[in-house]
């Protein structure tokens, strides 16, 4: 059996910067400043992470309060946002999704820098939402090894003793991606569909390395072993 956790963009969709739109209008919204373009960097953070970077650049006190206020403005902006980026589901996801859900051996996760509610709004808009039932967020973490520390313990609550027979194995596009996948022994499948080139992906060593998820020998390989 099998674990996977999908990182979601550039890996599952890309929503054409639906998510930095919504970041900093959010900005706006709640603490009347505006960031500016490229001043922070986005590709394979949290959102705990991303908010904290330009709460300091910004003079916003990091409080529990004004993160709450950050993440309800975001969370409006966002599904606000996503309607008008054309974002679109990456190749091959689709199809590997369909391929995976009809099979009793694999349990599909999220591992992903969203917050849960922004994931939600993301994969809703893109009807992917339903095939994922436990996962890591960005809500409390800057640190994306503890996201994935999170959604390997909640998979373990899902599955229960079966999560000791299932091998883990993170899907992500950058070399944050392949790192957080060695932090909890999970092995990785990095796709060059997000920010990082092949060269860069291959330099990280994930164990399988893909230009996209579309369906290969090598995918059909990885789904089958555990028949």
């Amino acid at each position: 059996m099998k674990v996977w956790l999908f990182d979601i963009d550039g890996t599952l969709i890309v929503s054409r910067g639906a998510g930095q739109e919504a970041t900093w209008a959010a900005m706006r919204v709640a603490f009347g400043v505006d960031p500016r373009e490229g001043e922070i960097r986005f590709a394979g953070r949290t959102d705990r992470a991303i908010a904290a970077d330009l709460f300091r650049l910004h003079d916003v006190p990091i409080t529990q309060e004004n993160w709450w206020r950050f993440r309800a403005a975001y969370l409006q902006e966002l599904n606000r946002c996503l309607p008008g980026r054309e974002g679109q589901i990456l190749p091959g996801v689709r199809d590997l999704l369909s391929r995976l859900v009809g099979r009793s051996t694999a349990h599909l996760g999220l591992l992903t820098g969203n917050i849960r509610d922004g994931a939600a709004a993301k994969l809703q808009f893109f009807e992917l939402w339903e095939h994922f039932h436990f996962g890591g967020y960005g809500d409390d973490h800057e640190s994306r090894n503890d996201v994935a520390a999170q959604a390997v313990a909640d998979a373990q609550r899902h599955l229960g003793d079966h999560f000791h027979d299932c091998e883990v194995w993170v899907i992500g596009d950058t070399v944050h991606d392949v790192e957080c996948a060695r932090s909890v022994g999970a092995r990785c499948l990095a796709v060059a569909t997000g920010g990082a080139t092949i060269a860069e992906l291959r330099s990280a060593g994930p164990d399988l390395l893909l230009n996209d998820l579309t369906w290969c020998e090598e995918l059909r390989e990885l789904i089958e072993d555990d028949a």
